[in-house]
C-alpha cells in the first residue's frame, strides 16, 4: 500500500496535478519514508514525466534516479511494465476509472483513489494504514481490512469531505494516534473517542 501522505503527494503534483506524477509518485512511496519519495521523483520528472519518456530511460538511469527508494530495482521493472501497459492500453494516459487503474500492474486501491482524488479531483476516498485505524478507533466504523474501511467510510462521511480523509488523518496519526501507546492525552477528540482496541496510551 503506498505510504505517500495527501500535503507530500501535493507537493509533488504541483499546481496542476498531473495524474501520471501523482501515479508513479505513489508506486515510488512503497515503504519509502515522504522525504525520499519526494526528492526521487523530483529528480525522476526531471528526466522522464510521460510513459514514454519513462520507457526510454535505461533501466541504470531510472535506477540512479530512485534510489535510495525501497526496492528500487523492482520498482523501476515496475515502473517499465506498468508505462508499457499505459501506451498499449490506454495511448500513453492514465485512466481516469477506479476499475481501469486498478488493472494496472502496482496499483492497489489506495492507489486507484489517490490518483483519482489528487491527479483528477474526483471524490475519492484514499485509505491507508492510518484511515483504517483511526476511523475504527473513533467508533465511526467496524471493519477488518483497509479495503472494507474504504466502503464503510463511503456511507459515513460526506461526499464532499472524501478527498480530504487522508490529508486529515494521516498527519494526525503518524503524530498522535499513533499504532501503539496513542497519545489521548493529547488528543482534541479524547473526550468523544471510545479509544475502541486501545490497551496503554500516554
Amino acid at each position: 500500500m503506498a505510504g505517500l501522505d495527501g500535503p507530500a503527494m501535493e507537493r509533488i503534483a504541483g499546481d496542476e496535478p498531473d495524474p501520471f506524477r501523482v501515479l508513479v509518485a505513489c508506486i515510488l512511496s512503497l515503504r519509502t519514508r515522504d522525504p525520499v519519495t519526494e526528492a526521487a521523483s523530483v529528480r525522476l520528472f526531471v528526466l522522464a514525466d510521460t510513459p514514454t519518456a519513462l520507457l526510454a530511460l535505461p533501466d541504470a538511469v531510472l535506477e540512479e534516479a530512485i534510489y535510495p527508494c525501497a526496492f528500487y530495482r523492482t520498482k523501476t521493472r515496475g515502473l517499465k511494465a506498468l508505462c508499457e501497459q499505459l501506451q498499449k492500453r490506454f495511448g500513453g494516459r492514465v485512466p481516469a476509472r477506479q476499475k481501469a487503474l486498478l488493472s494496472l500492474p502496482g496499483v492497489g486501491l489506495k492507489t486507484a483513489n489517490l490518483v483519482l482524488s489528487v491527479g483528477f479531483g474526483q471524490a475519492a476516498i484514499c485509505v491507508d494504514t492510518h484511515v483504517h485505524r483511526i476511523s475504527n478507533r473513533l467508533g465511526l466504523i467496524e471493519t477488518a481490512t483497509p479495503e472494507e474501511t474504504e466502503a464503510a467510510l463511503r456511507s459515513v462521511v460526506p461526499r464532499t469531505w472524501w478527498g480530504r480523509v487522508n490529508r486529515l488523518m494521516v498527519r494526525y496519526g503518524q503524530e498522535v494516534c499513533v499504532p501503539v501507546s496513542p497519545r489521548c492525552s493529547q488528543c482534541t477528540l479524547r473526550g468523544e473517542c471510545p479509544q475502541k482496541g486501545v490497551g496503554r496510551h500516554r
